[in-house]
Parts: structure tokens; sequence; C-alpha cells
């Protein structure tokens, strides 16, 4: 536990300095929930002053040309934490994106906030049905579409999508056990939490090659000219 907590914080340092000055065409952005120590409707008040215990959401932003993931941000799905995560997504990039979102209320003032009227913003609200009546904990209700709204600037429609991060979300729950939606695996801290988060994006961005890109994220980015080998992660501890 003590590598994964100096790992997952080196990781972060160096991907908060690296991940800068990005030109990016477009953004797409998704929250994807997690628990920590127990699930919401188990957690005491005592269990969430001591290690964060409850819900926890991981927002993350992914550029569908590179597949890179320059920004993420653990915390509750509120507008505090949408105005964290869109700031930090708006301080890492370099010119004016195309951005998509689902239809969450709290992207709207928080991409305001963070991007004035420098963005093209698209929420690509989805559209359900009634509940299954059979199987309700496990079935979700039926997709029958979705709804383009533009909020700012002049989004392309074609380009208005948020495949690629909801894929991302896959990825990140085959690659952490502590996502699986039914699991013993679940993260018993808060910080250990965000920790194995940094560990996971930085093996993803850097040393993780991509199937459809033949690099990784980072080389195709431009951010670094080689394939990260597990040793050079391990260096960080060292810098």
């Amino acid at each position: 536990m003590k590598l994964l907590s100096d790992l997952g914080k080196a990781c972060s340092e160096y991907q908060d300095k690296a991940l800068r000055n990005l030109n990016c065409k477009t953004i797409q952005c998704d929250e994807i929930w997690s628990f920590v120590y127990s699930k919401e409707k188990n957690t005491t008040e005592e269990n969430r002053n001591a290690v964060g215990a409850g819900d926890i959401w991981t927002w993350t932003a992914i550029d569908p040309e590179t597949k890179l993931v320059p920004s993420w941000h653990v915390g509750g799905r509120d507008a505090g934490s949408a105005w964290f995560f869109m700031h930090d997504l708006s301080s890492r990039l370099s010119n004016r994106v195309q951005l998509t979102t689902d239809g969450h209320k709290a992207y709207l003032e928080a991409v305001e906030n963070a991007f004035g009227t420098e963005i093209d913003y698209a929420m690509l609200v989805k559209m359900y049905g009634e509940d299954p009546s059979n199987e309700k904990r496990y079935s979700p209700a039926e997709y029958i579409g979705t709804k383009l709204k533009t909020i700012s600037g002049t989004p392309d429609p074609i380009m208005a999508s948020t495949s690629i991060i909801e894929r991302n979300n896959l990825t990140m729950r085959m690659s952490m056990r502590r996502f699986t939606r039914l699991t013993n695996a679940f993260s018993k801290k808060l910080e250990n939490h965000v920790h194995a988060i940094s560990l996971h994006f930085m093996h993803y961005n850097f040393c993780r090659i991509h199937k459809s890109l033949r690099v990784t994220p980072a080389m195709e980015a431009g951010i670094t000219d080689h394939i990260w080998e597990i040793s050079e992660l391990l260096d960080l501890l060292e810098n």
C-alpha cells in the first residue's frame, strides 16, 4: 500500500506538469461511479468523516483523436466538482476546442465559468423509456435516442459524441478492479482510490499501446517519443 501511495502521488505530480499546452481539437467528458469503503446507503457519518466513505465519482476527459486522457477529478457528482474539473481541463488546453458532455446540468455553469465563450460546446442528452418491469436492479431503462443541444459557439454535429469517453469508462472498469459494480475489491480509503486512478492513467497514457493507434496516447499527442516501461514509472519515485 505504501508503494501505491508513493507511486500514485508521483504519477499525479508528473502528469500535472506534463499534460499542459495540449492542442486538442475535440474533447469528450463523462463521470463514472464507484464507491469507497461502503455504498452510500450503507455509509455512516463516522465512516464518511474517517475514510471518505460512500459513493464517489471520477470525472474524466478524453481527446478522441489521440485517445489521451488529459484531465480527471475525483469527487461528488455536484457543481463544485464540475467547476474544479472544468477549470483544470481548460488550464491544460492551448487552443479553442469542441466539447461534448452528457446532459448532466452541473456542466452548464462549470463550462461557462471555465471557458467563457472560447469554446464550441454541445450537450448530448440521452433519452430513455420506462424502467423494465423485471430485473430492475440490473437492467437499465430502454434507450430510445439522443437529443443534441448547442450550448455555446458552433459545434459540429458530426463531431458531437460521447462514445469514446464511454468506451474509456469500460477500460477503467476492466483495468481497475475497484471500479467493478459488484466487487469485494473496492477502495477502503479515498486517498488510495485517488492514487490508484493516478497510476492507472499514467499507465494508460504513457505505457499502454492503444490498439487502433499502435502507439500510446502520450506518443500520439506528442508528449513523449517512446513507450514507457514500468521501470520508468518506478523511476518517478526518485525524482
